[in-house]
């Protein structure tokens, strides 16, 4: 144990402070189950400093990224208070080592989800949809990890921006959406871009949390994970994302 909760010193320090390390598994060989442990020690840290959990993320929500990392599953990452940022508010770049933003739809849940949910009784326990921005950073030196390097490291999650909420009764399967970095539109996706529909993602949520001894919780804001690729992001940058029928949302990126 005294190894799993000193990796995760290593990596809560990185982020703490923007620093870059070296991949975890450059010394040591971790099961997937291991490296979720690291990531759990690393977040109860953030916790211990008075930080709150508010939810989680998505990752790897195409097969295509599935397929290139070489995994039979999506990952997951923990979502704290301190990791909001309000919409259209500055966003720091020094708090990042490699900062990328990503389109995403997230779900603002009314009532607890178990694990086995159906489609259905997903879509009845969401209260609201919403455009999203996640802003993921590695910590690894040259933005290369293995996927426990990933997984450890809050499975690249650092930052979220919510747009305006939603009604959720509306179809949101396959909404045009348009990723654009000072006007100039940079990804062009859809939300069936996301497991073919987003739900699919709430529902893969449930059964992850569930089996981790995390059940999600009326209150919880799940990312339901990236629609496109990731763009990098740079100072003096107006991020925009506009998503057909349920709004927009934005930052701008400074030192």
């Amino acid at each position: 144990m005294s190894l799993i909760l000193d990796l995760a010193a290593r990596v809560d320090e990185a982020a703490r402070t923007a620093t870059a390390i070296a991949q975890l598994s450059h010394e040591h060989t971790l099961s997937e189950a291991q490296a979720y442990e690291v990531q759990a020690a690393s977040i109860a840290r953030r916790l211990s400093r008075g930080e709150r959990r508010v939810g989680m993320k998505m990752g790897f929500t195409s097969r295509a990224k599935m397929q290139q990392m070489g995994v039979h599953d999506m990952i997951w990452g923990r979502l704290t208070d301190a990791m909001a940022v309000e919409e259209g508010a500055p966003v720091f770049l020094s708090r990042y080592v490699h900062p990328r933003v990503e389109p995403e739809i997230a779900f603002l849940l009314s009532r607890p989800l178990p694990g086995n949910a159906t489609l259905a009784e997903a879509l009845l326990a969401v209260e609201a949809i919403a455009p999203a921005l996640e802003i993921i950073d590695s910590r690894y030196a040259d933005f290369k990890f293995s996927l426990a390097d990933v997984i450890a490291d809050n499975a690249s999650s650092t930052g979220f921006v919510i747009g305006p909420w939603a009604d959720p009764t509306q179809d949101f399967s396959n909404l045009g959406l348009v990723l654009t970095l000072n006007g100039q539109p940079k990804q062009v996706g859809s939300t069936a871009g996301i497991l073919g529909h987003p739900l699919r993602s709430l529902v893969a949520a449930a059964r992850i949390c569930a089996a981790a001894g995390e059940p999600l919780q009326a209150g919880a804001i799940v990312m339901a994970g990236g629609a496109t690729a990731a763009e990098a992001l740079a100072p003096g940058v107006h991020v925009r994302c506009e998503m057909q029928h349920i709004g927009a949302v934005s930052f701008t990126t400074t030192e």
